[in-house]
């Protein structure tokens, strides 16, 4: 990719984007000028970034996304396969735009759009949005907080509990549209909360989605969040999601990979006090021509923190998945517990996986691990269950089902829990 086509694809960007109104709070503005002068400055990654090494986005800087002028008028009717019964509270955006018909706050807590709510909760939300997924060398976060106006934010107070989940839908309808969806979660002290990010495609078309979430949890705070991305498979995702964690806070994510040309997750979690716990489990189920990436760091910057990390790929057709972990411990962070797996699973021999997980320690008192392994199916498995009369094919199957079921088995979720499941059993059903 050469500099003038990544400066052309940003100059559309930008250009085509309609003028934001000015917000009344002063600290938007800025933030919001402050990151489309970041935009302007940077370039599209290349191969030839260390970080995009294995991750080729030219075909993204070849389309003609634009802006959406008008969203789809959708009726709760054409998304009620979409629905999760369990959530106490949903925001529907289409195509990057706040939905409220379809949107229902039954939880107790603040959930609404971003927009609307910056005026009401300022003082909760300025110390943290746009201050977790920093845009200063990134610039799909420059991008989508330069055009912040829609989003998802959750204020969960003191001390609360919510057992429902909260359902954040993002919907995509219209072909060569770009959106920028993003979601801003507060977990103030002692509270508790489960937040499922849900990426969905009405049509096959190709689009751009590139989204941002911030995620702060206060002392003694517990998120769960569940991301699932199963855009359309000409589309391409983007997306950055940073998490701050204070003393004794508790973060447990499962992200889920299905859809998408092209899909780049990054995903940065900050221990920035002591004795914070994050548990981060992963799946990417690809095939055709598909590229999935995901990049993560977990930065233990205090003290007895704890965290634990599972990523699986499951690679079919001329696929190919990336994985780069990276657990850093900082000077200072003594008895920090952490490991790190990365398990990958080749169905043919086009399938490619391209990963790396890195320790980088700088203290003398841890307890660290990391390891990953890239392989077909084990054929005593597949033995053992033809003894036992299932096919060759219905053996394979199962044994494959059985790898990407374990990832999902972990999202709190009993319905989204079951349509994933039946998504990976058709999958992996040849």
């Amino acid at each position: 990719m050469n500099t003038a086509t990544s400066n052309g694809t940003l100059e559309s960007l930008l250009r085509g984007q309609p003028a934001l109104p000015a917000s009344p709070l002063a600290w938007l503005n800025r933030l919001r000028a402050e990151a489309v002068d970041r935009a302007g400055a940077l370039t599209v990654p290349s191969t030839r970034d260390e970080d995009w090494r294995f991750t080729d986005i030219s075909p993204l800087t070849k389309m003609p996304f634009h802006p959406v002028s008008s969203p789809s008028p959708l009726d709760a009717g054409e998304i009620a396969g979409l629905a999760l019964p369990e959530a106490g509270a949903r925001l529907v955006f289409v195509d990057g735009v706040y939905a409220p018909h379809l949107s229902y706050n039954e939880a107790g807590i603040v959930v609404e759009n971003l927009a609307a709510g910056s005026s009401r909760h300022g003082t909760a939300i300025e110390p943290h949005l746009g201050r977790h997924a920093g845009f200063g060398d990134n610039i799909f976060a420059a991008l989508n907080t330069a055009f912040l106006r829609d989003g998802a934010l959750i204020v969960v107070p003191c001390s609360v509990s919510v057992a429902a989940p909260v359902h954040l839908l993002f919907i995509a309808t219209q072909p060569e549209a770009v959106s920028y969806p993003r979601c801003l979660v507060v977990a103030e002290s002692g509270s508790t909360v489960t937040v499922v990010e849900d990426f969905v495609a009405l049509q096959d078309a190709a689009y751009f989605t590139n989204a941002v979430s911030e995620i702060a949890l206060a002392d003694s705070a517990s998120v769960r969040h569940v991301r699932v991305q199963r855009d359309s498979s000409a589309a391409f995702h983007i997306a950055n999601c940073a998490v701050s964690l204070a003393c004794a806070s508790r973060y447990q994510a499962v992200s889920i990979a299905l859809g998408a040309r092209i899909s780049r997750h990054n995903l940065n979690v900050l221990q920035a006090s002591k004795g914070a716990e994050c548990v981060i489990d992963g799946l990417a189920l690809i095939t055709g021509h598909q590229l999935a990436d995901t990049h993560s760091l977990v930065d233990h910057a205090q003290p007895h923190g704890v965290s634990r990390q599972s990523h699986k790929c499951i690679v079919d057709g001329a696929a190919h998945a990336v994985f780069n972990g990276k657990i850093m411990v900082r000077p200072g962070a003594q008895r920090t517990d952490s490991s790190q797996s990365s398990r990958n699973l080749l169905l043919t021999g086009k399938a490619r996986i391209d990963t790396k997980p890195q320790l980088e320690i700088f203290a003398d008192d841890v307890k660290c691990a990391h390891g990953a392994t890239v392989g077909q199916l084990d054929d005593e498995e597949v033995f053992y269950l033809r003894s036992r009369g299932l096919s060759d094919a219905a053996a394979r199957n199962l044994l494959t089902y059985a790898f990407g079921a374990e990832i999902i088995d972990r999202i709190p979720v009993a319905t989204l829990r079951q349509r994933l499941e039946q998504i990976v059993l058709a999958q992996t059903h040849r």
